[in-house]
């Protein structure tokens, strides 16, 4: 029996990496799965890829409007969710010292308020017993050079777990942080300036885990199905590293 039959699902930053992954792996499972990204392109090849029950939302979750306009469509096609599924974010790596405004006030729009309002404006449509999955990283509690805003931002979702799990207690809505290490995905190549460069970001991950790789996004995927299923019935305001041990020996 699929896992997630009958659910429906937002997955959110859902049109690539570790978004895409997930809403690929809960349609598998039986859910339906919004997806909303900011570029239309993406979102048509990932709605394309993932073939049936899905519908592609195009949106910025840092503006209220476009947050708006996704989840009337949530309403007004499905009238409810189970599971929601905060991946939208963003890493820009500044050294401390060289971090400029512009850059600490994007990284904390996107990967701190972003995920706050994405889970607050979604809280009408849960449905009771509902899971509520933010997506972390071991960067909110290990140091990485250049990860100042980034680090403090996931350590900010961390904290949002834990508060809300008490304040939503009583609708039986399950909270819960899922951290991954470093996956291999296009947000590497962003990290640097030529492949080259991100090659060697790559190696330098894989050298520091203990598995001696880097992680794929199917593998963070099966953790959010997991906490998206009842399988995880009994899991309230937890973290669930994906990290290959990087953080945990």
């Amino acid at each position: 029996m699929n896992r997630l039959d009958g659910k429906v699902t937002l997955v959110t930053g859902g049109s690539s990496g570790i978004g895409f992954a997930i809403a690929q792996r809960f349609v598998e499972e039986g859910a339906y799965v919004f997806i909303t990204g900011r570029r239309q392109p993406e979102l048509d090849k990932a709605k394309d890829e993932i073939g049936r029950n899905v519908t592609a939302v195009q949106g910025d979750v840092t503006v209220p409007a476009d947050l708006g306009r996704l989840f009337q469509t949530i309403e007004k096609q499905k009238g409810k969710l189970n599971v929601v599924v905060a991946n939208s974010g963003l890493v820009d790596p500044q050294e401390f010292g060289q971090i400029t405004e512009e850059s600490f006030d994007r990284t904390f729009n996107l990967n701190a308020r972003g995920t706050l309002f994405t889970a607050q404006n979604a809280l009408p449509l849960m449905k009771d017993g509902g899971s509520v999955i933010l997506v972390g990283s071991i960067a909110a509690y290990t140091g990485h050079d250049g990860y100042t805003t980034y680090s403090a931002t996931k350590a900010a979702v961390r904290s949002y777990a834990r508060t809300w799990t008490r304040e939503l207690k009583d609708r039986g809505i399950r909270v819960n942080t899922l951290s991954p290490g470093p996956i291999d995905t296009p947000i590497m190549d962003s990290q640097a300036h030529s492949k080259e460069g991100a090659d060697a970001i790559r190696a330098a991950f894989a050298s520091a885990i203990p598995l001696g790789r880097m992680g794929r996004p199917e593998e963070v995927a099966a953790a959010a199905l997991f906490l998206a299923s009842d399988e995880s019935s009994f899991c309230a305001g937890m973290d669930l590293s994906v990290d290959g041990g990087m953080a945990q020996v």
